[in-house]
């Protein structure tokens, strides 16, 4: 993979991409929950894949999602795994299966993590600390596989071989939060986890972001409801999902990062909500795959 950095922001160059898929290994907020209440929609916290025809490999969010991600990845690529993960932010629902992701004890792997810019941490001094004594038995300096850490800026675009560019936009939650906008040719994927909106009026930076998308992924963790209850909270309702998707003329609604207190049934009635306001509307459930 080359690497260089022009005018836009970062390139990698890597091959042509014409089509996507995107599969959800962890669509669970906060917390890990397993058990016979979630095991049509998944316990697993946050990781989707997103992989061009061409086998450009992106990850969003490393939480506990990332392990059954790693094992997939090491049953189906021979030879050398070259993957970019997309760090929304670094609370720690997003980063906890970052220790245990398979491909990063591979010497021959190239893993390159992209993160905010910040002034007060480093993204890899951040990775590095849930990864040390107490904690583990085992250092970020352990992991065999050459590990890349990008820090990135809002509004700083990522392009990938000649058909594919990632868009970072800053977005609210307790600590920021980075959406991300995909672009492969003609296809659009917008990752907007872990958001929230003012209680009378949507986020116009969310709208802009999934303008026109062919699948949004958004934050949906509480009834409006509990949103209205939970205002600080930095997480969206289905609800403002919904109005999001219809304001930005979405094609697919993905509604993720689930209340861990909600069990299947729960989500199945939101989903049946959503739909009856926005039909292209759907649960994000895990193993579930999207071909765009």
């Amino acid at each position: 993979m080359e690497r260089g950095r022009d005018a836009h922001g970062i390139r990698w160059r890597q091959g042509l991409g014409q089509k996507v898929n995107v599969k959800f290994w962890g669509v669970r907020g906060s917390i890990p929950v397993p058990g016979p209440h979630t095991v049509r929609s998944g316990g697993n916290t946050p990781c989707v894949e997103v992989q061009t025809s061409e086998r450009e490999i992106l990850i969003l969010d490393a939480g506990t999602g990332i392990r059954s991600l790693g094992l997939d990845l090491a049953s189906r690529i021979d030879g050398p795994l070259v993957a970019v993960l997309l760090f929304s932010h670094t609370h720690w629902d997003h980063i906890q299966g970052l220790p245990f992701f398979s491909p990063a004890q591979r010497k021959q792997n190239h893993l390159i993590m992209l993160g905010e810019r910040r002034v007060d941490r480093q993204l890899k001094r951040i990775l590095a600390s849930q990864m040390s004594d107490p904690y583990l038995p085992f250092t970020l300096d352990d992991l065999q596989a050459d590990l890349s850490f990008e820090e990135i800026y809002e509004g700083e675009q990522i392009v990938l071989g000649d058909s594919v560019s990632v868009l970072p936009r800053r977005l609210t939650h307790p600590g920021g939060v980075f959406g991300y906008r995909i672009c492969c040719q003609d296809q659009i994927v917008v990752y907007a986890t872990d958001v929230s909106h003012p209680l009378d009026n949507l986020d116009p930076r969310v709208v802009d972001l999934a303008r026109d998308a062919n699948l949004l992924i958004h934050d949906a963790q509480f009834t409006p409801e509990e949103r209205q209850e939970r205002s600080g909270w930095g997480h969206s309702s289905w609800l403002e999902a919904v109005q999001v998707a219809r304001e930005a003329n979405v094609k697919q609604l993905a509604l993720f990062h689930h209340e861990p207190t909600r069990g299947d049934a729960e989500l199945d009635e939101i989903e049946k909500q959503a739909r009856a306001l926005f039909p292209s509307a759907f649960l994000a459930r895990e193993g579930m795959e999207i071909c765009l």
